[in-house]
This record gives structure tokens, sequence and C-alpha cells, in this order.
């Protein structure tokens, strides 16, 4: 079952992007206040997938007014191939869509192999002709990443 994320959520959610190998999570954004955050401001875009009793997938979404962006896209190890993560991102883009947002971006790692053949595969464009930045304002925001 593919449905919005809620912030009763978040435990399992955790859990989820623990056990997932290579995942980068920051310690206040991904914290229970900053995911619950988000949500207060993306109420209806953020998406889990339940099966079995347990999420099994999940996708942090949200929009400026202008551009949306996917954030933390994941689906547990023994659950892939079964086209639940496609099924996440056309509920979160049929989301944007109702809010009027006409354009979607993601950041994914380089070394991220099989997300990034995900994206290419449900035909997401790799973008050659900018440059991303970052400014930290806040620098106990530290980004670990699983092992």
């Amino acid at each position: 079952m593919i449905r919005e994320m809620k912030n009763e959520d978040y435990d399992r959610v955790y859990a989820l992007w623990m056990s997932v190998k290579g995942f980068a999570m920051r310690s206040i954004d991904d914290s229970r206040e900053g995911v619950a955050r988000f949500l207060a401001r993306n109420p209806r875009s953020s998406v889990v997938a339940e099966e079995d009793g347990q999420i099994v997938g999940a996708i942090l979404c949200g929009h400026d007014g202008r551009r949306g962006c996917l954030y933390h896209v994941c689906v547990s190890s023994t659950y892939r191939r079964r086209g639940i993560g496609t099924a996440m991102v056309v509920f979160a883009m049929e989301a944007l869509k109702k809010e009027k947002i006409s354009k979607v971006s993601l950041i994914a790692f380089t070394e991220n192999d099989i997300g990034n053949a995900f994206w290419n595969k449900i035909g997401w464009t790799r973008r050659e002709d900018l440059n991303y930045y970052d400014f930290v304002l806040n620098r106990e925001n530290i980004i670990a990443f699983n092992r």
C-alpha cells in the first residue's frame, strides 16, 4: 500500500533509513523534529510504502512553490524490483501536480549505483548543464553515512 507519510511513521521510516547501506542522514534535518517540520510544510507529498505490516519504502517530497524535490528515496533491499519505488515516485509526482508544481528535481550521490540506475530506468535525466552548490548554515547538522 502506498500512502502519505505521517509523523507517526517516523520510527519505522528511521529504521528503514538505518537499514540501507550507504544511506546518508543529517543529525538535525533527519531527526524526529526535523522530519515533523518538513511534513508540516509539505503535508501531502511525502510517501511511504507498507507491506506485511512494515514500512518498506519512503520518500520525503516537498516543494518551494515552484519546483518539487525528492529526498531520501529508498526501498528496503528485500522489497526491491517489485515496482514499489516507481509507485512511490508516481504518488509523490501526482501530489506535486495537484499543487501546481511542474518540475521536480533530486540529488543522487554519484556512488549510489543502485539509485542512479533506478532514476535512469524510469526516465529521469541527469543534468550536465549546471553546478550544484551548498552553503552550510548550521555546522551542527552533521551528515553520517550508514555502513
